[in-house]
């Protein structure tokens, strides 16, 4: 498709395709794409948008390849590996072995990119167990926040950019990205598999988890304990969102999305 996009007119959305490509297209027309982004050999798991350079967007895959694209040129403009397994020494058959079933598992994919609100200078990624933070400038590792002793399954950070929680199976944190990475709040599942994650638009200290039917709701400066919603049918896979308009978008296996607020 020919042409060129200047200042956004219309909102956009992401759409993925087929493994190693998305589209980005019009919300008033869900079925125009505007351009299709190609480049990644494996499935892209997830993208995000740049707050303040409105041109920048970024993918990552399930081979751990993270893509930053200029969007009204059309064009990936940098490629990097993101970092998993680096605690782990293993040569020869292991390391093939062990690379195998990554694949296999799903293991050491990168799940989840998400800039930095207010002004973008950091890139949190999810790969297995741990959350790098990376400077989008200079593609440089800031830092690394270890402490899940499962997969990482979901990031967000809080509206000031302060703030980043990270999501496993069993257990949520909250981590000080202003205090070397540090882990200032840690909750324990209740039973609940957790799944994804969101702080709340109108209250900043509220974290807001998606497990299997139900969303906890957990003031990590209050309480270790979370106040259980019922929300869905089944596993909520996602949640998004809007300081705009303080709403609160859960979706989930059951087919539904809901609004809440």
């Amino acid at each position: 498709m020919g042409g060129e996009i200047s200042a956004p007119v219309m909102p956009a959305s992401v759409m993925p395709v087929r493994p190693g490509s998305f589209n980005v297209g019009l919300v008033l027309q869900p079925t125009k794409s505007l351009y299709k982004f190609l480049g990644h050999a494996e499935q892209v798991m997830s993208v995000d948008f740049h707050p303040t350079k409105l041109d920048l967007l970024c993918s990552c895959d399930s081979n751990n390849e993270i893509r930053l694209w200029n969007v009204s040129q059309y064009a990936c403009t940098r490629v990097s590996k993101d970092q998993f397994l680096s605690s782990v020494e293993v040569s020869g058959f292991n390391q093939l072995y062990f690379l195998l079933m990554d694949v296999i598992l799903g293991h050491g994919a990168t799940k989840q990119v998400r800039f930095q609100p207010q002004f973008g200078k950091l890139l949190a990624t999810a790969a297995e167990n741990g959350i790098n933070l990376i400077d989008v400038e200079t593609d440089s590792l800031q830092l690394y926040l270890k402490g899940h002793v499962k997969d990482v399954l979901s990031i967000c950070w809080d509206t000031s950019g302060k703030y980043i929680a990270s999501i496993s199976e069993d257990s949520a944190r909250v981590w000080s990205a202003v205090s070397g990475g540090k882990c200032i709040h840690e909750l324990h599942s209740n039973g609940n598999k957790f799944r994804s994650c969101t702080f709340h638009p109108g209250y900043s200290q509220l974290l807001i988890i998606g497990g299997y039917q139900s969303l906890e709701l957990w003031n990590p400066t209050e309480s270790s304990k979370t106040r259980s919603v019922p929300a869905h049918n089944g596993l909520i896979a996602a949640l998004a969102d809007s300081p705009q308009t303080e709403m609160v978008a859960s979706a989930s296996h059951d087919h539904c999305v809901k609004l809440w607020k």
